[in-house]
């Protein structure tokens, strides 16, 4: 993986051999952290000790502040033993980077407290129904897939905001929460993914202040509330376009796992019925040629896009509706590549796949996992895109 040149270059080094350290250990924990269903305490631990929750937290309340490729190679790492642990880092730590783009005050609300506070979160803005009242909103709704929810103290929680005008219409806002304020349910009995407990949220009724709260107009790109007291241009960058980047490099790694586990095999393995060496079959060379090219254009795909977002953000352009569909399009593109790749090596892998001791039957299961997320479905985001290539509006409100 190329390392980003300039100041950073030295902490992003240092960030990633954090990341890369904890390898071992992660891997010898998987098999646990599925069984919980969540991440257990001692891997919470060892990747807040490591600072990797806030790889992208402003300097000035002590985050490293790296640029957003960060996220898609830590996440890779980390994948490449443990699809969930990497799903949960990438969520989390993405939250610190949207928190420097509220107004100050909710900054300094959560991070004074605590700056190493998790914040969870669930984008699915019809899951919430809330009304401006005065000095805020009130919120009531139930939200899926809160990723890491039980571990953090706050929760981003995304709404359409209704009117009692028609005229004016509906807005999508996004609502920062104190635990207090909802309820977790333990629904996260699933295939795939089974260590983040993605479980669902509830609000009944809740009063949120403006300051806890962003318009997603906010975050389509160019200065946010934030921009006064954190100027670096990362935090300009367009929040929902760049999206599927947080999570897509968890696609990468546990792709990537697969593939290195696969062609260990084939370099030893003998045939059942026939003897042979698997590693001298044709269709063994070719499968292994096939799934890396894959990969590695995937990873290609996924790493441009960041650092292409973050140049344009650091000249001051905010990208047009074609750049933002593009993004889209290509984040869900690469993590199909990801997930083409798993699938054609759990196949090639015949029985040995099936056993449940192994770890090639939970990365087939974590790949399709990550794959289910909306952020990676093509068709909605090859659609997009086609509609605005052709001239056509986005039906992507929040870009």
């Amino acid at each position: 993986m190329n390392q980003p040149t300039g100041p950073e270059a030295s902490a992003y080094a240092a960030m990633i051999a954090k990341a890369r350290a904890l390898l071992p250990q992660l891997r010898e924990r998987a098999a646990r952290t599925e069984e919980l269903r969540h991440l257990p305490p001692e891997t919470e631990k060892d990747l807040h000790d490591a600072g990797l929750f806030r790889m992208l937290q402003p300097k000035r309340v002590g985050g490293a502040e790296l640029d957003y490729v960060a996220l898609v190679d830590c996440a890779e790492l980390l994948g490449r033993a443990d699809a969930s642990v990497a799903w949960n880092l990438a969520n989390l730590a993405s939250h610190h980077w949207m928190l420097a783009m509220f107004e100050q005050k909710a900054q300094d609300l959560v991070w004074g407290r605590d700056p190493d506070a998790l914040i969870a979160s669930s984008f699915i803005f019809p899951a919430g129904r809330a009304a401006r009242v005065e000095g805020g909103y009130r919120l009531r709704g139930s939200w899926p897939f809160s990723s890491g929810v039980a571990s953090c103290e706050w929760n981003m929680l995304a709404s359409v905001v209704y009117s009692d005008d028609e005229a004016d219409g509906i807005e999508y806002r996004i609502f920062l929460l104190p635990k207090g304020d909802y309820t977790v349910l333990d629904t996260w009995n699933v295939a795939g993914l089974r260590g983040t407990g993605s479980s669902d949220v509830e609000v009944r009724d809740a009063f949120v202040p403006d300051y806890m709260t962003i318009a997603v107009g906010d975050l389509a790109g160019g200065p946010t509330p934030g921009s006064g007291v954190n100027p670096n241009p990362s935090y300009t960058l367009p929040v929902f376009s760049l999206f599927p980047y947080v999570l897509s490099g968890v696609a990468l790694g546990n792709a990537q796992a697969c593939l290195d586990d696969y062609a260990e095999v084939a370099r030893h393995r003998i045939s059942t019925y026939n003897r042979a060496k698997l590693s001298d079959f044709q269709s063994t060379q070719i499968k292994i040629a096939e799934a890396s090219a894959k990969i590695d254009a995937a990873r290609l795909i996924m790493r441009s896009a960041c650092i292409e977002a973050v140049e344009n953000a650091r000249r001051g352009r905010i990208p047009d509706m074609t750049t933002k569909t593009r993004y889209r399009r290509d984040g869900a593109f690469s993590v199909n590549l990801c997930t083409e790749a798993v699938s054609m090596l759990f196949a090639a892998s015949g029985a040995r796949g099936l056993f449940t001791t192994g770890v090639l039957q939970r990365q087939f299961r974590d790949a399709h996992a990550i794959n289910s997320h909306l952020a990676f479905n093509f068709d909605a985001a090859g659609t997009n895109y086609g509609r605005v290539a052709l001239g056509l509006p986005s039906e992507n409100l929040t870009l």
